[in-house]
Protein backbone atom coordinates (compact mmCIF):
# COMPACT_ATOMS: atom_id res chain seq x y z
CA UNK A 1 0.00 0.00 0.00
CA UNK A 2 0.84 3.46 -0.57
CA UNK A 3 2.78 5.18 2.35
CA UNK A 4 4.56 7.89 0.39
CA UNK A 5 3.56 10.57 -2.32
CA UNK A 6 4.85 13.61 -3.56
CA UNK A 7 3.13 16.88 -5.13
CA UNK A 8 5.77 18.82 -7.40
CA UNK A 9 3.12 21.00 -8.83
CA UNK A 10 1.62 24.96 -8.21
CA UNK A 11 -2.06 25.55 -6.95
CA UNK A 12 -3.46 27.16 -10.26
CA UNK A 13 -2.37 23.82 -11.66
CA UNK A 14 -4.32 21.99 -8.70
CA UNK A 15 -7.14 24.71 -9.01
CA UNK A 16 -7.64 24.52 -12.67
CA UNK A 17 -8.16 20.83 -13.10
CA UNK A 18 -10.48 20.04 -10.39
CA UNK A 19 -12.32 23.51 -10.79
CA UNK A 20 -11.94 24.47 -7.19
CA UNK A 21 -13.16 27.77 -6.63
CA UNK A 22 -11.90 27.72 -3.09
CA UNK A 23 -8.21 28.40 -1.67
CA UNK A 24 -7.15 27.38 1.97
CA UNK A 25 -4.01 26.41 1.84
CA UNK A 26 -2.06 29.65 1.86
CA UNK A 27 1.37 28.65 0.09
CA UNK A 28 1.79 25.19 -1.16
CA UNK A 29 5.33 23.87 -1.07
CA UNK A 30 7.00 23.73 -5.13
CA UNK A 31 8.57 19.67 -3.58
CA UNK A 32 6.32 18.20 -0.90
CA UNK A 33 6.88 14.39 0.35
CA UNK A 34 3.63 13.26 2.23
CA UNK A 35 4.06 10.58 5.09
CA UNK A 36 1.13 9.22 7.34
CA UNK A 37 -0.18 11.66 10.05
CA UNK A 38 0.88 14.44 7.93
CA UNK A 39 -1.08 17.34 6.17
CA UNK A 40 -1.33 16.67 2.44
CA UNK A 41 -3.16 19.09 -0.10
CA UNK A 42 -7.34 17.69 -1.25
CA UNK A 43 -9.70 18.83 -3.20
CA UNK A 44 -13.28 18.35 -1.20
CA UNK A 45 -16.84 19.41 -2.23
CA UNK A 46 -18.24 21.75 -0.05
CA UNK A 47 -21.98 23.85 0.05
CA UNK A 48 -19.91 26.81 -1.16
CA UNK A 49 -17.90 24.93 -3.83
CA UNK A 50 -14.85 22.66 -4.17
CA UNK A 51 -12.28 23.60 -1.99
CA UNK A 52 -8.39 23.67 -2.02
CA UNK A 53 -7.49 22.74 1.38
CA UNK A 54 -4.83 21.01 3.72
CA UNK A 55 -5.87 17.37 5.73
CA UNK A 56 -4.19 15.26 7.43
CA UNK A 57 -3.63 11.87 6.01
CA UNK A 58 -5.13 9.02 7.66
CA UNK A 59 -8.66 7.86 8.08
CA UNK A 60 -10.55 6.61 11.41
CA UNK A 61 -9.47 2.96 12.03
CA UNK A 62 -12.21 0.45 12.40
CA UNK A 63 -13.91 0.38 15.90
CA UNK A 64 -13.22 -3.62 16.05
CA UNK A 65 -9.73 -2.71 15.71
CA UNK A 66 -9.29 -0.43 18.31
CA UNK A 67 -11.79 -2.14 20.26
CA UNK A 68 -9.05 -5.10 20.43
CA UNK A 69 -6.03 -2.96 21.24
CA UNK A 70 -7.81 -1.54 24.44
CA UNK A 71 -8.83 -4.75 25.32
CA UNK A 72 -4.70 -6.00 24.96
CA UNK A 73 -4.02 -2.88 27.29
CA UNK A 74 -6.88 -3.28 30.04
CA UNK A 75 -5.76 -6.79 30.20
CA UNK A 76 -2.50 -5.54 30.95
CA UNK A 77 -3.46 -3.19 33.53
CA UNK A 78 -5.69 -5.92 35.11
CA UNK A 79 -2.37 -8.29 35.13
CA UNK A 80 -0.60 -5.39 37.24
CA UNK A 81 -3.57 -5.57 39.94
CA UNK A 82 -5.22 -2.00 38.58
CA UNK A 83 -8.88 -0.98 38.16
CA UNK A 84 -9.68 -0.69 34.78
CA UNK A 85 -12.67 1.85 33.44
CA UNK A 86 -13.12 0.15 29.64
CA UNK A 87 -15.26 2.98 28.16
CA UNK A 88 -12.83 5.23 29.02
CA UNK A 89 -9.94 3.41 28.08
CA UNK A 90 -11.61 2.54 24.38
CA UNK A 91 -12.11 6.24 24.06
CA UNK A 92 -8.24 7.56 24.49
CA UNK A 93 -6.95 4.78 22.16
CA UNK A 94 -4.23 5.97 19.84
CA UNK A 95 -5.35 5.55 16.65
CA UNK A 96 -2.98 6.45 14.15
CA UNK A 97 -5.50 5.57 10.52
CA UNK A 98 -5.50 4.09 8.18
CA UNK A 99 -3.82 5.33 5.10
CA UNK A 100 -5.48 3.42 2.56
CA UNK A 101 -8.78 2.12 1.70
CA UNK A 102 -9.34 -1.24 -0.24
CA UNK A 103 -12.22 -3.05 0.88
CA UNK A 104 -15.53 -0.63 -0.35
CA UNK A 105 -17.80 -3.20 0.65
CA UNK A 106 -16.73 -2.98 4.38
CA UNK A 107 -19.77 -1.49 6.40
CA UNK A 108 -17.31 0.86 8.40
CA UNK A 109 -16.44 2.56 4.50
CA UNK A 110 -19.42 2.63 3.11
CA UNK A 111 -20.88 5.62 5.43
CA UNK A 112 -18.25 8.16 3.70
CA UNK A 113 -19.08 7.13 0.18
CA UNK A 114 -21.32 10.18 -0.80
CA UNK A 115 -20.42 13.16 -3.08
CA UNK A 116 -20.06 14.95 0.51
CA UNK A 117 -17.57 12.55 1.58
CA UNK A 118 -15.25 12.18 -1.51
CA UNK A 119 -12.13 14.46 -2.30
CA UNK A 120 -9.12 14.40 -5.08
CA UNK A 121 -5.48 13.92 -4.15
CA UNK A 122 -3.21 15.66 -5.91
CA UNK A 123 0.01 13.88 -6.97
CA UNK A 124 2.93 13.86 -9.04
CA UNK A 125 4.66 10.44 -8.16
CA UNK A 126 4.23 7.95 -5.34
CA UNK A 127 6.43 5.36 -3.46
CA UNK A 128 6.50 1.58 -2.85
CA UNK A 129 9.03 -0.24 -0.92
CA UNK A 130 11.48 -1.79 -2.67
CA UNK A 131 13.01 -4.87 -0.56
CA UNK A 132 14.88 -6.05 -3.79
CA UNK A 133 16.96 -3.09 -3.92
CA UNK A 134 17.98 -3.10 -0.26
CA UNK A 135 21.26 -3.66 0.77
CA UNK A 136 22.14 -5.64 3.92
CA UNK A 137 21.96 -4.06 7.34
CA UNK A 138 20.42 -0.82 5.63
CA UNK A 139 17.01 1.05 5.07
CA UNK A 140 14.50 -0.50 2.31
CA UNK A 141 14.55 1.98 -0.60
CA UNK A 142 11.58 3.07 -2.12
CA UNK A 143 10.93 2.36 -6.03
CA UNK A 144 9.07 5.83 -7.36
CA UNK A 145 6.01 6.00 -9.79
CA UNK A 146 4.25 8.49 -12.15
CA UNK A 147 1.92 9.01 -15.34
CA UNK A 148 5.65 9.51 -17.03
CA UNK A 149 9.34 10.84 -16.49
CA UNK A 150 7.98 14.08 -16.68
CA UNK A 151 5.96 13.39 -13.66
CA UNK A 152 2.74 15.60 -14.68
CA UNK A 153 0.20 15.70 -12.03
CA UNK A 154 -2.23 12.86 -11.25
CA UNK A 155 -5.31 12.38 -8.50
CA UNK A 156 -5.87 9.86 -6.30
CA UNK A 157 -9.63 8.92 -5.66
CA UNK A 158 -9.78 9.73 -2.10
CA UNK A 159 -12.28 9.74 1.02
CA UNK A 160 -12.56 12.76 3.65
CA UNK A 161 -14.03 12.94 6.86
CA UNK A 162 -14.64 15.93 8.75
CA UNK A 163 -14.27 16.90 11.93
CA UNK A 164 -13.65 13.29 13.61
CA UNK A 165 -12.91 13.43 17.62
CA UNK A 166 -10.02 10.61 18.34
CA UNK A 167 -6.64 10.58 20.06
CA UNK A 168 -3.99 9.75 17.26
CA UNK A 169 -0.93 10.52 19.24
CA UNK A 170 -0.81 10.13 23.22
CA UNK A 171 1.09 13.29 23.64
CA UNK A 172 -1.45 15.25 21.53
CA UNK A 173 -4.66 13.72 23.53
CA UNK A 174 -8.12 13.72 22.32
CA UNK A 175 -8.30 16.26 19.40
CA UNK A 176 -11.30 16.89 16.77
CA UNK A 177 -9.85 17.24 13.09
CA UNK A 178 -10.38 16.53 9.42
CA UNK A 179 -8.76 13.36 7.77
CA UNK A 180 -8.25 11.93 4.36
CA UNK A 181 -6.74 9.17 2.52
CA UNK A 182 -7.64 7.05 -0.90
CA UNK A 183 -8.82 3.99 -2.46
CA UNK A 184 -6.39 1.43 -3.42
CA UNK A 185 -6.76 -1.27 -5.94
CA UNK A 186 -5.07 -4.72 -7.43
CA UNK A 187 -1.62 -3.19 -8.62
CA UNK A 188 -1.16 -3.00 -12.55
CA UNK A 189 2.41 -5.42 -14.05
CA UNK A 190 4.56 -1.81 -13.24
CA UNK A 191 4.10 -1.84 -9.77
CA UNK A 192 3.80 -5.54 -9.29
CA UNK A 193 7.50 -6.60 -9.45
CA UNK A 194 7.54 -3.87 -6.55
CA UNK A 195 3.99 -4.54 -4.58
CA UNK A 196 2.36 -7.58 -5.68
CA UNK A 197 -1.05 -6.79 -3.46
CA UNK A 198 -2.15 -3.19 -4.13
CA UNK A 199 -1.56 0.23 -5.71
CA UNK A 200 -3.80 3.22 -5.31
CA UNK A 201 -7.01 4.15 -7.34
CA UNK A 202 -5.54 6.79 -9.92
CA UNK A 203 -7.46 9.39 -11.76
CA UNK A 204 -6.11 10.91 -14.91
CA UNK A 205 -7.67 13.53 -16.32
CA UNK A 206 -10.52 16.11 -15.28
CA UNK A 207 -12.95 13.63 -16.60
CA UNK A 208 -12.64 10.70 -14.05
CA UNK A 209 -12.19 13.89 -11.13
CA UNK A 210 -15.39 14.96 -12.56
CA UNK A 211 -16.48 11.36 -11.99
CA UNK A 212 -15.06 10.57 -8.99
CA UNK A 213 -16.53 13.77 -7.58
CA UNK A 214 -20.13 13.81 -8.49
CA UNK A 215 -21.54 10.91 -9.98
CA UNK A 216 -23.56 8.28 -7.96
CA UNK A 217 -21.45 5.57 -6.35
CA UNK A 218 -22.26 2.87 -8.37
CA UNK A 219 -19.87 4.94 -11.06
CA UNK A 220 -17.59 6.47 -9.31
CA UNK A 221 -16.46 2.89 -7.71
CA UNK A 222 -15.60 1.66 -11.11
CA UNK A 223 -12.67 4.21 -10.99
CA UNK A 224 -11.30 1.55 -7.97
CA UNK A 225 -9.16 0.05 -10.79
CA UNK A 226 -5.42 -0.39 -11.60
CA UNK A 227 -3.90 1.92 -14.52
CA UNK A 228 -3.18 0.53 -18.06
CA UNK A 229 0.74 -0.58 -17.78
CA UNK A 230 1.12 2.06 -20.64
CA UNK A 231 -0.37 4.99 -17.84
CA UNK A 232 2.48 4.50 -15.67
CA UNK A 233 6.32 4.04 -15.63
CA UNK A 234 9.03 4.09 -12.86
CA UNK A 235 10.65 6.81 -12.64
CA UNK A 236 12.61 6.05 -9.33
Amino acid sequence: MCNLYNVTTNQEAIRQITRALIDSIGNLEPELDLYPDQKGPIVRNTPAGRELVKVRWGLPSPQNVLFAAATKRADKLRAKGKEVNFAELLRMEPDGGVTNVRNIQSKHWKRWFGVENRCVVPFTRFAEPDPASKVEGGRTPNAWFSATADEPLMFFAGIYVPQWTSVRKVKEGEITVDLFGFLTTKPNEVVRPIHQNAMPAILRNQDEIETWLTAPWEEAASLQRPLPDSDLVRVK
